[in-house]
Parts: structure tokens; sequence; C-alpha cells
């Protein structure tokens, strides 16, 4: 059987269903998506995490208000590098910083104050979104009732959005139900607002929207100059570096390009069936993933693909000799990988484009399709024993490093300084050390960032100080 139990899951054998060894010849999903075995420290984020910190966040002239006690409202500043053009976003925390009195007697009236407040302050916003967490939403308060109120006040679009942490087992409920919901206000909002609307006389046959894209460190710029050179138009971003006039656009446009397939797809297949507008799953990550993304979208728009050609070879040409450069000092390096969903397979040819070896595959919130993709990716890259752990914790990551031995990581923020004091470098690969990562030169960036981790003479350092302490402990 592929799947396996490490050791330090001994005392929490429910964890074996979440854990395996990856076999061409096997067809395994692991339990996934489901809640957190008890006594399992899980590493996931909570769902209002996933609404507030990475679909709605990247929003950029809106005034993002978080309706609840204050600790919540973290997630408004600094966590992410979704960057934009505008000097609101990321700048400030909005909240109503919710006292004991409050939730005892309702908090209706403080949100209503701070709205009002906050537009004052900031009239220079074109909108906002109003969240709840986990004590609003417990006792109640009525927040679409509170934003009708203050949207005929402003007179600017408010969306209000209930997704509390505890609506779903991960961050990856607050996704979905970012996307359900807006969608929907999308829907009577576009009545209200129809000077916000693409007109006919402004519409191309090659007009699409990037669905699924957050500008970590300027993503969208990049994505945007090749769909510009192969004549294509991204009209709007969902929801990176997009103003909240952009987001009415989303049913305008021809074609809808999924990028995060986790986090958003949700919205494309309402777009899909709301207004009969196609969605094609795309990777921009590494070379081989985003020509293959450019010659789809030529395709369904009716590009020529000589057009695509021309853009590929002018793409390749630039980057071959430093790509070159990195790939001699990287081949045969061996890397574990801890990310959200995606990027765990986004990153397979990537890696084979380098000459590195793909060891270990943890995805903190993935559902079944997700795995599907690993191992169909896996497969399609001639890659076998890869060891996958869904929704992995800690002591588990450590096992899986010792065991593998990785030359480095690509993680998160939370973990990268745990296994650098274990030796092992570590690259962002959410939010990214120096991007863009996004197409052809994002990937020589990409490339850039583990060179400089992997090979950086502090590790021989560590390394040589670690087998003294060995020989020391040995004559001891």
């Amino acid at each position: 059987m592929p799947y396996v139990l490490l050791d330090c899951d001994n005392p929490i054998p429910e964890r074996m269903k979440h854990t395996y060894v990856f076999d061409p010849e096997e067809k395994i999903i692991p339990a996934c998506n489901i809640n957190t075995v008890p006594g399992d420290m899980t590493e996931r984020g909570c769902a209002f995490a996933g609404a507030r910190g990475v679909v709605g966040g990247p929003v950029k002239d809106v005034i993002h208000m978080v309706h609840g006690p204050v600790g919540c409202a973290f997630y408004t500043w600094g966590t992410r590098r979704n960057l934009s053009d505008n000097e609101l976003h990321r700048r400030y925390c909005w909240t109503t910083d919710l006292q004991e009195s409050d939730i005892v007697y309702g908090g209706e009236k403080t949100l209503e104050k701070a709205c009002l407040e906050a537009i004052e302050e900031f009239p220079q916003a074109n909108g906002m979104i109003i969240y709840t967490n986990c004590p609003t939403a417990l006792i109640g308060d009525n927040i679409d009732a509170v934003a009708r109120k203050v949207e005929e006040h402003m007179k600017k679009p408010i969306f209000p959005i209930n997704c509390p942490g505890f609506a779903g087992v991960s961050q990856s409920k607050g996704h979905h139900v970012f996307n359900t919901m807006f969608y929907r206000w999308l829907k009577r909002k576009r009545e209200e607002y129809p000077e916000k609307c693409l007109k006919e006389d402004e519409k191309t046959p090659y007009d699409v929207a990037l669905i699924g894209d957050y500008n970590m460190d300027w993503d969208v710029a990049v994505i945007n100059d090749l769909f510009e050179r192969i004549g294509v138009r991204n009209v709007v971003t969902f929801t990176g570096n997009a103003s909240m006039e952009d987001l009415f656009k989303l049913p305008d446009v021809k074609l809808n390009v999924v990028h995060c397939q986790r986090s958003a797809e949700y919205i494309a297949h309402m777009v899909k069936d709301g207004f009969n507008i196609p969605f094609t799953r795309v990777s921009f990550f590494g070379i081989t993933k985003t020509s293959e993304a450019l010659y789809d979208v030529a395709e369904r728009l009716g590009i020529p693909k000589e057009k695509v050609d021309k853009v590929v070879e002018e793409e390749l040409a630039a980057i071959k000799e430093e790509l070159d450069f990195y790939k001699s000092k990287l081949e045969g390096k061996k890397c574990m990988v801890y990310v959200g969903g995606p990027r765990t397979w986004h990153w397979i040819m990537a890696m084979k484009e380098l000459g590195i070896d793909y060891a270990v595959a943890c995805c903190t919130f993935s559902h079944d399709d997700d795995y599907e993709k690993l191992n169909i990716n896996l497969k399609r890259a001639g890659i076998k024993d890869v060891l996958v752990i869904d929704s992995p914790n800690e002591p588990e990551l450590e096992e899986a490093a010792e065991l593998y031995k990785p030359d480095f990581m690509l993680i998160g923020l939370k973990e990268r300084y745990l296994f650098r004091k274990f030796g092992i470098p570590t690259i962002n690969s959410h939010s990214y050390e120096e991007g863009p990562y996004a197409g052809f030169r994002g990937f020589v960036n990409f490339a850039r960032d583990i060179y400089k981790a992997v090979c950086h003479p502090i590790w021989n350092t560590i390394q040589e100080k670690e087998a003294k302490f060995e020989e020391y402990k040995v004559k001891q």
C-alpha cells in the first residue's frame, strides 16, 4: 500500500490516510479538506483568513472593514505581498475593534459608526468590503443591513461578506465563500451601477479576465505584458491590483483565464453558468507551463499560433544565458515543497526544467482535484516515490525533512525559520523573495532566488559546525 504512517503519527494513526508515496501505477487520493484530527497541531489558517487575507485583500481602492475584535485585523496589514499601484492599499488597518459591551448588546451601531468615520477620513476610497469574524458571526450582527444603510450615504458600492473563521475546515472555505457571495452581490450591483460595466463599443474579441491571481511582487504585470504581446487584453484580474470598478467587468469578457485553480475557479464556474463565458485553466510558472498557457489562450480566442511562437522565442532567447547558469548550479539538488494548494503541482515542471529532484510535496488545504492534478503532473514529468502529505503538522514536516534530506524547501512565512535552524535553505514560494516569479523572466527570478539560498556559504559553515559537534559527542 502506498499509504504510510510516519513515526511521529503513531499517537494519531488517522493521519496515515493523509500521507502516501506517489506511485504512477496507483490511483490514490489522500483524505483531504476534512476536519482536523483531534491531537493534530494543524498548520491551517481559518476561513476568515481565506476570505480577507487571500481573495478580498488584493482589491486596492476600497476600505477593508473588519467587523470584530482587533486581533483578526492583523490580516489586513503586511502579511502578504500582493502589491498594487494605489496609495490606499495595505497602508491602513480598518476595524470596529469590538469590546465586551458590543458582544453583549450587539455591534451593528459600532459598525455603522466605524464605516461612516472611515468614509469621512478616506473619501478617495471607491467602495468598501465589510468582513465578519467569529465573534460577530456568533452574535448575529446583520452586516447586510448596515451595508445597505451606509451605501445610501456613501453612494459607492459596499460588499458585506459573512465568512467567520469557523465557517470551514481551512482557509479554502473562505475562498469559496468569498467567490460565491461576491458573484451573487455583483450580479445585483451591476443593475444598480450599469455605468461601471464594460460598454458594447468598448469590448474587443480578445478580452479576458485573469481569475485567481493576487499580484505577488507584480506577477500580474508580467502576465499582462505577455498577453498584450500576443494580442490579448486583460480587462480585469480577480483580484490582484484590481479596483472595485474593474471587478464589475468580470462578466464582460470573452474568456476567463483561471490561474489559481483552488481559490478562484468557483467564480469562473458561476460566471460561465450565469453569463455563458467559458474559462480555461492555466499556470504561468516555468517555461513549459507558461508556453502552454499562452498557446491555449491564443487558440481559444482565434489568435494565430505564429504570434505566440514569436513571443516565446523572444522570451527564451532573452533568458537562456542566465537560466543556463542557474541550472548548472542547481542540477541534481533535491527539493521539498510545502505550499497552500495548486503550487504543489505548479512547481513540478519548473523544478524539472532546472534539473531539480522533486522529493516531498505537502499541501495545507488541497481538495481531491488538486491531488488528481498533482498525480497527473508527477506522472507526466516521470517522477515517482514522492512523499505527499495533506495538511501536514510541524512534526510531520520535520520527519519528512529528516527522511528525505532536501537541499532546500519551497515554503511559506510561518515555517521557514524552523527549517533554517535545521540548516535547510528556504525560499518563500507564497509571497516570494524577490519576484515576480510568473512568466519566463519571472522563472529566472525564481531560479536566482533558489540559487542564492542553496549556494550561500552560510550553509557550509553550519554543516562544518554540526560535523564538529557530532565528533565531539562521539568522543564524550
